[in-house]
């Protein structure tokens, strides 16, 4: 495992003026969950690890106008437990409660969940689904995007040098909208999914006005399928539409093969697990499906 030395800022300026001195041989420690066993797998070899732990005002999760702020440090078992969120946006909270162990969740943060850009991490796919925001801050002042464009591949994420993840922002969500989170894993309890999908629904009578699709550990990142989307507006919302909608979502699916299932059935999956995003959303937001 490579050596490094571990900082401590109390705040984001002297976390920042620590990564300017440091620069590329500096990474931003987080829960570690996830950072850590990268040292022990030898994919991160930064030789300071700057925690963020102990700076202030990272870790909240708050309502403002109705859009839910979350503090990319707050605890994923912060995540899963909020009641703002359980009635504000499930699908999210339901997606934090999925992973690993309460050990995990009690350490591992939301943030963290982004930033190391694991292709079947929980927490993006529903952040995706719901038109959620990411705010970056750095020396340079603060930039937002869109959360589905924060990935750029595997472990890859459009984050410069010095910049911070500060924040996930869901915005209010639509009126008569629902949201589902569902995943496949190999046994129950501390697993990755094998394929995973979020959905929000958006109904205009028996009718769909809009929908988010995104697929997630079918491709090299959370995967907002636009295709399958688009298909549903405007459509009614009954069982056959979403099949339909299913299978196109499974094309859009780019997915390998690895230990723990085939392309063929990561495949599949998608389309189950589609399938019952959709029925779920659409429950949730008033419907019969």
């Amino acid at each position: 495992m490579t050596d490094f030395s571990y900082h401590r800022p109390t705040s984001l300026a002297d976390a920042f003026e620590l990564a300017k001195e440091h620069g590329t041989d500096a990474a931003f420690l987080a829960g570690g969950t996830e950072l850590v066993p990268d040292y022990r797998r030898g994919r991160e070899e930064a030789g300071h690890l700057i925690s963020l732990r102990d700076v202030p005002g990272l870790a909240d999760i708050r309502d403002e106008g109705g859009a839910v702020h979350i503090g990319a440090m707050a605890r994923l078992q912060d995540v899963a437990d909020s009641d703002l969120l359980r009635d504000a946006f499930p699908a999210l909270a339901e997606a934090a409660a999925t992973i690993g162990g309460s050990q995990v969740r009690h350490q591992g943060t939301i943030g963290g969940n982004f930033c190391r850009a694991v292709p079947c991490a929980d927490t993006p796919p529903s952040c995706i689904a719901g038109g959620a925001t990411l705010e970056i801050v750095s020396t340079d002042g603060k930039r937002s995007l869109p959360a589905e464009s924060f990935f750029l591949g595997p472990r890859a994420t459009v984050l410069d040098t010095g910049e911070v993840l500060s924040e996930i922002v869901v915005p209010a969500q639509p009126e008569n909208s629902g949201t589902s989170y569902q995943r496949f894993t190999l046994r129950k309890g501390q697993a990755l999914a094998v394929a995973a999908v979020a959905a929000r629904v958006v109904l205009n009578g028996d009718s769909i006005s809009s929908a988010r699709i995104v697929l997630s550990a079918v491709a090299p990142v959370p995967y907002y399928a636009v295709t399958s989307s688009s298909f549903l507006a405007g459509k009614p919302a009954t069982a056959e539409v979403f099949t339909e909608a299913a299978g196109l979502a499974a094309e859009e699916a780019r997915p390998i093969d690895d230990i723990r299932g085939t392309a063929e059935f990561r495949t599949h999956l998608t389309k189950v697990l589609t399938e019952r995003a959709l029925v779920e959303a659409t429950r949730r937001a008033g419907g019969a499906a």
